[in-house]
């Protein structure tokens, strides 16, 4: 078979679709987005399995005519912490994630479909820097409360995909780098990154760092401490206002940032103060960021839906030219790229595949 004929099955499964995607060495061969009735789709991830896959095995299969599967690589779910890498889909790891060990989420399925697929062509199965990927170094942990340790949870499959671009653009070694990069989407991650580790990163999941179209983000403790007693909103309601209902959404009643900006374009002066708000708060978690790292930058690198707004980058770029020349914009997510990617890379002999345990 001509290695021209290699693909790598990448899938990422979401809250109400799965994507996935044949990818060659040289590229996205195809990529597809099945789509699954909510109504039909179980609240345990791991019950959704069989539905998942019929449908995936209607839509594959008359695309692999001719080519050969080498690897299948899914999204990571929620597992334990984990060195950044690509690991190895193994027993333990299934297991956790069919227990939800870590916690139950769509993306729990990406292992498990991924060896479900591996099985089937006779190859290795693999996952790429799942979100909990933790490589903090000590005093990143601390919170400032005993009982509270601070956790690394971010999107760490794109932060670390697009800062081996932006060291490959600038000429600088991927395992010698010191870049900030933020990730600005529907939650936002602003991460220092030296020698290719994520030493540090505001927890965007609930409660840390800049609030973004979706997320409040770190709010003052007095006023949040009296509304958790007020006995006005249960504990469901509070955590989905924070996690959900924020940012944007509260101050706009949408989460979509293009509407948003249309309104600040047209004179709203809310939508306009909510746009700087959130940008103003990311600032300064990338100075932030830029100070855990001594100053000492390659590079800011901006990835993550937002990054495609030539508006928001346009505010947010005079804030941080002082910190560095190398403002690299990469926008959007990439997920499907970074996992392929990191799948090659293990079956090129290119990086040594990790085990879960």
């Amino acid at each position: 078979m001509n290695p021209e004929n290699e693909v790598i099955i990448v899938i990422n499964p979401g809250s109400t679709s799965t994507k996935y995607a044949l990818w060659k060495r040289s590229g996205c061969l195809t990529e597809r987005t099945v789509r699954h009735d909510s109504e039909r789709l179980s609240k345990y991830a791991v019950e959704q399995f069989d539905h998942r896959r019929e449908l995936i095995d209607q839509d594959i299969e008359p695309l692999l005519t001719g080519l050969k599967v080498v690897g299948v690589v899914g999204r990571g779910g929620l597992l334990k912490p984990l060195k950044g890498g690509t690991y190895y889909v193994n027993e333990a790891m299934l297991a956790d994630l069919r227990a939800a060990k870590e916690g139950n989420h769509a993306s729990n399925l990406g292992a498990m479909l991924a060896d479900y697929y591996a099985r089937k062509h006779g190859v290795k199965a693999f996952i790429v820097d799942p979100v909990t990927v933790d490589e903090f170094h000590e005093l990143a942990r601390i919170s400032g409360l005993k009982w509270i340790i601070r956790k690394s949870r971010s999107h760490a499959l794109n932060i670390k995909a697009v800062t081996r671009r932006a060291a490959t653009d600038l000429g600088v070694k991927y395992e010698d780098s010191r870049f900030v990069v933020a990730h600005l989407g529907g939650g936002t991650s602003i991460a220092a990154v030296l020698d290719g580790r994520i030493i540090d990163v505001n927890d965007g999941l609930l409660g840390m760092g800049p609030y973004s179209p979706e997320r409040a983000g770190g709010l003052p403790i007095g006023p949040l401490v009296e509304q958790c007693f007020s006995g006005k909103v249960t504990r469901d309601e509070l955590i989905n206002e924070l996690s959900r209902k924020g940012g944007l959404t509260s101050y706009c009643g949408t989460s979509d940032t293009q509407e948003v900006e249309k309104r600040a374009l047209a004179g709203d002066k809310t939508a306009d103060l909510a746009l700087r708000g959130m940008i103003y708060q990311d600032v300064k978690e990338i100075g932030a960021m830029a100070a855990v790292l001594m100053g000492r930058l390659h590079g800011i690198v901006i990835t993550g839906g937002l990054a495609h707004s030539e508006y928001l980058m346009g505010m947010l770029r005079p804030y941080i030219e002082f910190l560095t020349p190398n403002i690299l914009v990469f926008p959007g997510e990439g997920e499907l790229e970074a996992l392929a990617e990191g799948a090659f890379r293990v079956i090129d002999g290119v990086e040594e595949g990790k085990e879960y345990r």
